[in-house]
């Protein structure tokens, strides 16, 4: 038996999708513990390239049982189309196990997600607007609705009727929108019920039966470290726990049964929506200039640094060793897969964070005080890059040029974990491991 999470280790966005598929084939089950369809993961396979929101990315392989954990929320609109694009493309969805206590985003919740990022005007958080924040908070709140309730109407009537008479409230008196009517969300929902009921189980007990009997399990993060509500650069964050300790409480699993715990890790930093990013280069849009703009577009446009889900141009900067080493520990990371090491192929000289400064003071540990890190200046190291030199073919570490493995050396002993795998490219074949 063989149980790893997978997570993202810096603001998400870092390649979990290809590490998870690469080596999804070796695992009976995977489980995606937290979040919604705010996250995205592409996958690549040969000419196919796919864009998988909520659909764990072990539905590529046939051996392989994907299962969407208690800690997930789902748009069930979102899971049935993704679903028929699957089938529509051969890949079939029949194996999917969705836990009876998932918690279900409503209509309500998007438009509430708007209306609120609105209402915070330059002070928003930069959410997907898919309604992630506000079903969490129904959750916490304790008057959320599973997907368990969906399977019953009697249930899911009489509790949306309690919850609307709420939420409308809010929305009329609140924001001035328009209300929802019982009859038009049940008409809706029952719909998806009839479509997914088959695949909504006791996911808890299915995963602990199965470890029990042996299988393997991966446990496929989603977002990244700095976006944890807990750990992560609060309020900029998202609402679930992406760390490893949020795949125990998102699938039921113990945390004495998993063995490892797999971070992905980018060859150089991105982030998405608003909050502090001390290595961001800035675009000649938001304000850059000289050679920090032109490397800040460079790796954008090489790396293909538009999201997902959103489209939204990502923000770039050099890689930041202070986020990676809170990551290593905020984790417990046993190894790491660095990606994305042919984008910086497109550069002569490249710099690695490995402090910050504020108020004369060097921070070489993630600073406590937002207000530190809002002001955080970067304090680089600068190491030679391999300008011109295709590595996308490199089937072995030691075909890499040699400042390739410098750089990946000198990350790995900044880090202080091992970098088992290395992307050389997006596709699934493009990976060496060490």
């Amino acid at each position: 038996m063989s149980a790893t999470v997978i997570v993202g280790t810096q603001w998400g966005d870092e390649g979990k999708g290809k590490i998870t598929d690469l080596i999804s084939g070796d695992y009976d089950y995977v489980v995606r513990c937290a979040g919604g369809n705010n996250a995205g993961h592409t996958v690549i396979v040969g000419d196919t390239k796919l864009g998988l929101h909520l659909m764990p990315s072990g539905v590529m392989y046939e051996n392989c049982t994907p299962v969407i954990g208690n800690g997930c929320v789902i748009d069930p609109g979102v899971l049935v189309k993704e679903m028929a694009m699957l089938n529509s493309l051969g890949i079939s969805c029949e194996r999917l196990k969705i836990s009876c206590d998932a918690h279900v985003i409503m209509p309500y919740h998007k438009v509430l997600d708007g209306a609120d990022e609105k209402r915070l005007g330059k002070n928003k958080i930069g959410t997907t607007k898919r309604g992630i924040g506000p079903c969490y908070q129904d959750k916490v709140a304790r008057r959320g609705i599973r997907m368990q309730d969906l399977l019953d109407e009697k249930i899911f009537k009489l509790k949306l009727e309690t919850v609307l008479e709420r939420t409308n409230a809010i929305l009329s008196k609140v924001y001035g929108l328009q209300t929802f009517s019982v009859e038009e969300i049940l008409e809706e929902y029952l719909d998806y019920a009839r479509i997914l009921g088959k695949h909504v189980t006791e996911t808890a007990q299915l995963l602990n039966d199965a470890m029990r009997e042996g299988k393997n399990i991966l446990f496929e993060g989603a977002q990244g470290t700095m976006l944890d509500v807990d750990h992560g650069t609060y309020p900029f964050v998202t609402s679930s726990s992406c760390c490893s300790g949020g795949a125990c409480t998102g699938s039921g699993v113990g945390p004495t049964r998993i063995d490892s715990v797999l971070g992905i890790m980018k060859a150089y930093t991105t982030r998405v929506g608003e909050g502090p990013f001390p290595t961001e280069l800035f675009f000649e849009e938001n304000g850059g200039t000289g050679q920090d703009a032109v490397d800040g577009e460079t790796l954008c446009q090489v790396g293909h640094e538009f999201g997902t889900t959103t489209g939204r141009k990502r923000r770039c900067g050099w890689f930041d060793a202070v986020v990676g080493r809170y990551a290593a520990d905020i984790h417990g990371l046993t190894e790491i897969a660095l990606t994305k090491l042919d984008v910086l192929s497109a550069f002569d000289t490249l710099k690695v964070c490995v402090a910050y400064e504020c108020n004369g003071e060097r921070y070489d540990y993630f600073p406590m005080q937002q207000s530190v890190l809002f002001h955080a200046k970067p304090v680089y190291e600068e190491l030679p890059g391999w300008k011109g030199q295709d590595i996308t073919e490199a089937k072995s570490f030691d075909e890499l040029p040699e400042n390739a493995k410098s750089y990946i050396n000198y990350l790995e002993k900044i880090v202080g974990v091992k970098m088992k795998y290395v992307s050389t490219g997006p596709d699934r074949n493009q990976t060496i491991i060490r």
